[in-house]
């Protein structure tokens, strides 16, 4: 018997298959077009607890980053900048000749930009007070040495 479940009353696992099904769709359309992510990630640990990381996945020559982290206690220490750069690298190892992130946070955005990013695109007020923000840099050795 069919029947739609709805908000609260979907469980975590139906969610989840929700989730997997568009992610493997996506994946699934890419492949058929020459595309397959490899993930690209890395973690600074501190006596074995995570401080700081960054991860994303390399496809058709462009890093994609998910997400760039650096634990409240760590900030402003220039690890962001240095999880940012080591990601960087591994994606030209990987063939990737440009990177590309958004962020809902006009601050880091702006921090992007000074890490070399371009701004390609802006929508304004994305969610509520938040602007999502597309930002794309062109990667070479020169940056990374």
């Amino acid at each position: 018997m069919r029947e739609w479940q709805t908000n609260g009353s979907i469980s975590v696992a139906h969610l989840q298959a929700i989730s997997d099904g568009v992610t493997g769709h996506g994946r699934a359309l890419s492949f058929v077009r020459g595309g397959d992510g490899q993930p690209v990630a890395c973690a600074l640990m501190d006596d074995g607890t995570s401080i700081a990381g960054a991860m994303g996945r390399a496809e058709f020559r462009r890093l994609f980053i998910s997400y760039l982290w650096v634990d409240a206690q760590w900030r402003g220490m220039g690890l962001g900048a240095e999880a940012l750069h080591r990601l960087e690298a591994l994606a030209l190892e990987r063939g990737c000749t440009q990177t590309l992130i958004e962020s809902l946070d006009d601050a880091v955005a702006d921090w992007y930009v000074r890490c070399g990013y371009q701004r390609v695109a802006c929508l304004v007020e994305y969610c509520g007070p938040w602007s999502r923000h597309t930002l794309l840099k062109p990667l070479s050795t020169v940056n990374h040495r």
